[in-house]
């Protein structure tokens, strides 16, 4: 594992990760650690960091309605028209 010192925190940063920490009931140190760690690491999904912000353990629970299937766009109503396209050379 590395170290690293983080020189020059303001006083007001310092008492707002002490507060934190505290809330957590951890110490400052593994509270910045966790700071850390969750600014640098990407969730895997997007839906899982949605999740994890708005889930059932957040008080959301969304019941998506029934939709019917629909049919496919046919390709030839989205094709480009060779009038509108720019000249390629």
């Amino acid at each position: 594992m590395g170290n690293i010192s983080v020189r020059k925190l303001d006083e007001d940063t310092i008492l707002k990760l002490r507060v934190r920490a505290a809330k957590n009931g951890v110490s400052m140190e593994e509270e910045a650690r966790r700071i850390l760690t969750a600014a640098v690491t990407t969730p895997e999904k997007i839906g899982d960091l949605a999740c994890s912000m708005f889930g059932k353990s957040h008080g959301v629970s969304l019941e998506l309605p029934a939709r019917p299937p629909h049919e496919p766009m046919p390709i030839e109503s989205v094709a480009i028209e060779p009038s509108n396209h720019p000249e390629r050379p």
